[in-house]
C-alpha cells in the first residue's frame, strides 16, 4: 500500500490550459482526455509549482512543507 500524499487535481475547476503540465519540473503530470492527471506519482516531487501555477485553483496540496525554523 503507497501511504504517499500526492497532489489532489479537482477537475471540475480545471480548464485544461496545460500549465500544469508543461511546468511540473519532474514531469510526473501528463495531460489526458478528462484534464492533467498524475501519470508517474513516484516521480512527484510535491513541490507545489503544479499547485502555485494553476490559474483556477485545481490543484491543492494536502499539506504545506515549511523548511527551517526551530526543531
Amino acid at each position: 500500500m503507497n501511504d504517499r500524499v500526492l497532489p489532489e487535481i479537482h477537475l471540475i475547476l480545471c480548464n485544461r490550459c496545460g500549465a500544469c503540465v508543461l511546468l511540473c519540473p519532474t514531469h510526473a503530470l501528463e495531460m489526458g482526455p478528462e484534464g492533467p492527471f498524475i501519470a508517474r506519482p513516484e516521480d512527484c516531487a510535491y513541490c507545489a509549482t503544479c499547485e502555485t501555477y494553476c490559474p483556477n485553483g485545481a490543484i491543492t496540496l494536502g499539506y504545506e512543507i515549511v523548511w527551517g525554523g526551530p526543531p
